[in-house]
């Protein structure tokens, strides 16, 4: 599978996390919050976006230096939501 298409995946799946986001946070403002198994859905679909960015920003910047950006993989979602850290 080319590169850019794997890129379009990644994308493709970043939107649909946004919407399922998007659909939970709405809920919550209209419910006046959210029960614990939406909580915990929220929190997983944060986390996931932020994988998933990771992932699409280190394959850009292998792209752009002339490195092959099928190399990257999915870093473990502790270590993406701590890197600040």
């Amino acid at each position: 599978m080319d590169n850019e298409h794997v890129d379009e995946q990644i994308i493709d799946n970043i939107g649909n996390l946004v919407a399922e986001e998007r659909a939970l946070r709405d809920r919550a403002t209209e419910q006046q919050g959210l029960g614990p198994e939406d909580q915990a859905r929220l929190r997983e679909l944060e986390i996931r976006l932020d994988q998933c960015w990771d992932v699409l920003r280190r394959r850009r910047a292998k792209a752009e230096f002339g490195e092959d950006p099928g190399t990257v993989k999915e870093r473990p979602a502790d270590e993406v939501e701590n890197y600040r850290s």
